[in-house]
């Protein structure tokens, strides 16, 4: 009797361990999220001194992995300002873009800048 006791409780570790492992696969397989923002920027000194410091605070739930001047490949050359997040998911990314600190930062900004700001999902690895 006991040993059927120790092949179900062997059984029964074995699919728990089993389940855990899919889903921390699931986990890593799950694309990350970009947010990309296009930014015409009328004050750069204002924009640097007074709006970057309040929106890296209320986006410091992302990893910026591109910023700067963009340089023109294709069509009309405008070359504003971009800048390129990476965020774990598509709900993190729309809390914090809806969050109250990124509000308040945006009047501030929205007096130097323009901003075309969209998120795209990443490609699977």
């Amino acid at each position: 009797m006991k040993t059927q006791y120790a092949v179900t409780l062997a059984m029964l570790t074995g699919v728990g361990l089993g389940a855990l492992a899919v889903q921390g696969l699931h986990a890593q397989a799950t694309p990350p999220v970009y947010s990309v923002a296009i930014i015409e920027v009328s004050n750069p000194d204002a924009y640097a001194k007074e709006f970057l410091p309040l929106t890296r605070d209320a986006l410091s739930g992302s990893r910026r992995v591109a910023v700067g001047t963009s340089t023109t490949i294709q069509g009309e050359p405008k070359n504003p300002r971009v800048s390129v997040r990476v965020w774990d998911s598509m709900e993190k990314l729309q809390a914090a873009y809806n969050s109250a600190a990124y509000k308040e930062s945006m009047k501030v900004g929205e007096k130097y800048a323009k901003f075309n700001t969209f998120a795209v999902e990443g490609a699977p690895q």
